[in-house]
């Protein structure tokens, strides 16, 4: 009979949707480190499987079902995802899966957005130039765990990441490595409320397209 592997399965899902890697100091060294985790972290990086934009739901739904946390990695577009990240959601996150009557297929996981931003954290301010601190970017990540049944950790941000000196960066992927490495053990989790109910009746989705 073969040997079955006994190789522990990856409870960690990293999905990474940088658009232009090649040039990221960041977002290399991020996939690097959450790489070498291989035996926890399943990392997809999507703009290399999807190049043409036509994304295997059904390949990541399965991934999905799998991990006890998903990541999100990827630099802030226009205060919020980059293209290819929002397609995913759309695509992968389907009514009567992911939210809606039997959508349970995410319930009781995790989701923790690791980001990146071009302007300095002073940018993010009332009289700076974005106008508002970079929190109220958020809701959209945090309603979308919500609806899902998913608790949304504090996500871990680099700012200016345009700017930032090899140490710093270095320093941010080593905080990467030991989170992902120490996960579920982060002394603030039991302090986190439980995801808010966001039941979503039937009657929102007809049947037929109107």
């Amino acid at each position: 009979m073969p040997h079955e592997s006994t190789a522990p399965t990856p409870d960690i899902l990293v999905i990474a949707a940088h658009p232009d890697l090649h040039h990221s100091r960041v977002g290399r060294a991020l996939m690097r480190v959450a790489g070498e985790l291989q035996t926890r972290v399943d990392v997809r990086d999507i703009y290399a499987l999807y190049p043409d934009y036509l994304i295997d739901a059904e390949a990541e739904r399965a991934r999905l079902e799998r991990a006890r946390l998903v990541v999100w990695q990827h630099p802030i577009h226009w205060y919020g995802m980059t293209p290819l990240m929002k397609l995913w959601v759309d695509e992968v996150l389907g009514f009567g899966w992911a939210y809606g009557p039997g959508g349970t297929a995410l319930r009781g996981k995790d989701l923790w957005f690791v980001g990146s931003t071009g302007g300095t954290q002073a940018s993010y301010r009332p009289d700076g130039y974005n106008r508002y601190f970079f929190d109220a970017f958020l809701p959209p990540y945090e309603q979308t765990a919500a609806l899902c049944g998913m608790r949304f950790l504090p996500p871990q941000m680099l700012h200016a990441a345009h700017r930032a000196g090899d140490a710093e960066i270095a320093e941010h992927a080593a905080v990467y490595a030991q989170r992902l490495a120490s996960y579920p053990a982060w002394p603030e989790l039991d302090a986190l409320d439980e995801c808010p109910a966001c039941d979503v009746p039937a009657a929102e989705r007809p049947a037929e397209a109107i």
